[in-house]
């Protein structure tokens, strides 16, 4: 109650002119000086009391909007190490889809140079076939040639006996 009748201030009360009367005693006197001393170091404790209250409200003020700025850098840092995280998870993914496409195309490689070979075999093979083919019709004809050369001295040495015996 003496809080509220400090904190709103009241319509100022006019006083009588002569404030005390004049013929109070000396201890009269300096008693009402001590509750009056009094009085006003209660309202200086008491203001005091306030302005620490103010400060210690202000500090616990300070220290949550500090917490607040904590929790949101934290939170900050956590979503920029996921954004990192999950951008390393995308490089990693890429390397690894850039290695299995070279793997694929040399494959790829292996396997046309693997059918070109088979196509190619055969081609070669028969080209070596007609080679021999044509090497065996070669040695049919010197054969052929070698009969007829033979013919022709057997039939010069008949030719010889018969001219040297007629």
């Amino acid at each position: 109650m003496l809080l509220l009748q400090l904190l709103i201030p009241l319509p100022p009360v006019p006083l009588p002119l002569p404030l005390l009367p004049v013929s109070l005693p000396l201890p009269l006197l300096l008693l009402l000086l001590l509750l009056l001393l009094l009085l006003l170091l209660l309202l200086l404790l008491l203001l005091l009391l306030l302005l620490l209250l103010l400060l210690l409200l202000l500090l616990l003020l300070l220290l949550l909007l500090l917490l607040l700025l904590l929790l949101l850098l934290l939170l900050l840092l956590l979503l920029l190490l996921l954004l990192l995280l999950l951008l390393l998870l995308l490089l990693l993914l890429l390397l690894l889809l850039l290695l299995l496409l070279l793997l694929l195309l040399l494959l790829l490689l292996l396997l046309l140079l693997l059918l070109l070979l088979l196509l190619l075999l055969p081609l070669l093979l028969l080209l070596l076939l007609l080679l021999l083919l044509l090497l065996l019709l070669q040695l049919l004809l010197l054969l052929q040639q070698l009969q007829l050369l033979l013919l022709l001295v057997v039939l010069q040495l008949l030719l010889h006996c018969y001219y040297y015996y007629s």
